[in-house]
């Protein structure tokens, strides 16, 4: 006769409680973290506004029910939409990452942890404007690049080393589990009901990674991240109320998250909590394709200008080689038709063959009317990859993070050009130097595609201005984003 189980119930998984320790006690003192968290909540915005143009995303956006009226609701940047926190972050969350072009951590786990935005400022957008409405102090926007700080910190200290793609389960997890330990902050919560909430965060269902991959990649993988981060503000609302938690969400037995979703293997982790992520962030800043891609499509770029001069095109080539690493296989490698956007921006054949041909690569890019052309199809058969383990390697080397592609073209009658090797994309926090001006820039080109040049002056001399962002209460700084 088997031995009764337990119900006493149990302390809070370590887990937990050093997420929740690090978003209450553990002070950010890298003036670095919050440099690079302003750039990135320019160009998480940003993208958002890109976004806009896509009806396939708009079309998302506004109240669950039509017409809905929220008393100092949190507003969606872009649009006139003033909405109940929850269905603001998914508003917010869904714009952001439309169009694959925010930032980006590559590790056991890979993901943007960018996402996250989509909860936290619509949270304390919200909390500002009742604050105010209240006679009180609201929150300011050092307080909002605090929460993205800590919340890439969770996601990407959590996906180090811990891959959730290989047991079928999507990177939104860690939106959720990450949104919900800063926006219970925001919220005041007591340090037992963060504790709850992040564990509601984790015995919640998952997403699988069916939406990302052949043969049913589709559009659900741009708004998945939006899901995430507007259940976790759900979820710390529910806390907040004094719901209970799960305090062996993770370990339990059977019927844990370890268990049930990982092969019965705990996390490991390769460092503590502190601003690591943030500083070493990847941007996207010239081209909107799924992150593995990046340096090949900077290879091909190149191979562009190297075929223009010498008078070659596309149909000279018999054969391109990209020599790559082991991630980008399993994820982007992919042959066969490609039947939506979602489906071409996670294939580095399409990503590379598109500016090879035509020397750009666009999120229009990635629509049917330039997916037709016939000579992308034909290149993208001519296209393979190989793994080099010592990308591989440098890739997972935390001193390095590299993320290597090397193009070889050979050509119908035999030639072929020398192969074109990029370790480092432009994204990179080894070639800040260069990025930061470029992802200013991008910018300025979203801000234009909404608003007059009035309000765009507005909006940049507060946002490339530290102090001033810093100390911009939260509501008058989402204020300069509405149409």
């Amino acid at each position: 006769m088997s031995a009764p189980i337990s119900n006493v119930r149990p302390t809070p998984d370590a887990v937990l409680v050093d997420i929740v320790d690090y978003v209450l006690d553990y002070e950010i003192q890298s003036e670095l973290a919050y440099e690079t968290a302003r750039n990135c909540l320019i160009d998480t915005l940003g993208c958002g506004l890109e976004a806009l143009e896509y009806p396939a995303c708009a079309k998302l956006l506004g109240p669950i029910v039509p017409g809905t009226i929220v008393p100092h609701g949190a507003k969606v940047p872009g649009t006139q939409f003033q909405l109940d926190p929850v269905q603001a972050a998914f508003n917010i969350g869904a714009m952001i990452r439309w169009l694959d072009f925010n930032d980006t951590w590559l590790a056991a786990e890979w993901g943007h942890p960018s996402d996250n935005l989509g909860g936290i400022l619509a949270t304390a957008d919200w909390l500002s404007r009742n604050a105010v409405a209240a006679g009180k102090a609201p929150l300011t926007m050092r307080a909002v690049l605090t929460a993205m700080i800590k919340a890439h910190e969770i996601q990407g200290c959590i996906a180090l080393e811990n891959s959730f793609n290989k047991v079928g389960l999507d990177h939104v997890v860690l939106v959720k589990v990450a949104s919900t330990a800063v926006v219970s902050q925001l919220l005041g919560l007591s340090r037992e009901e963060i504790i709850n909430a992040v564990s509601l965060a984790w015995v919640d269902g998952q997403s699988l990674r069916t939406y990302r991959h052949a043969p049913n990649t589709g559009s659900r993988k741009s708004w998945a991240a939006g899901d995430a981060t507007s259940r976790a503000v759900r979820l710390a609302l529910i806390a907040r109320t004094g719901e209970m938690g799960y305090p062996s969400v993770l370990s339990a037995k059977t019927w844990g998250f370890y268990d049930v979703l990982f092969k019965g293997q705990p996390f490991k982790f390769q460092r503590p909590y502190g601003s690591y992520v943030m500083e070493n962030v990847l941007f996207k800043i010239s081209y909107p394709a799924e992150f593995h891609s990046q340096t090949a499509v900077e290879c091909a770029m190149d191979i562009h200008r190297k075929l223009k001069a010498a008078g070659r095109s596309e149909a000279d080539i018999k054969k391109i080689t990209i020599r790559t690493h082991e991630a980008c296989i399993r994820i982007i490698d992919k042959k066969g038709p490609l039947d939506n956007p979602a489906d071409r921006d996670h294939c580095i054949q399409y990503m590379v063959a598109v500016p090879v041909i035509l020397g750009r690569l666009t999120a229009g890019d990635y629509e049917d009317a330039v997916a037709a052309d016939p000579r992308i199809d034909a290149l993208r058969e001519k296209i393979v990859c190989v793994e080099d383990a010592a990308f591989t390697a440098d890739y997972h080397n935390p001193e390095k993070r590299s993320i290597a592609n090397a193009l070889t073209v050979e050509f119908n009658d035999g030639g072929r050009l020398d192969e074109i090797v990029c370790e480092y994309p432009i994204g990179h926090k080894r070639r800040r130097g260069d990025g930061i001006p470029l992802l200013e820039d991008k910018f300025r080109r979203n801000l234009a595609r909404q608003f007059p040049a009035r309000q765009q002056q507005q909006i940049l001399a507060v946002s490339l201005d530290q102090q001033a962002l810093e100390a911009m209460p939260v509501h008058e700084y989402v204020d300069l984003y509405v149409i």
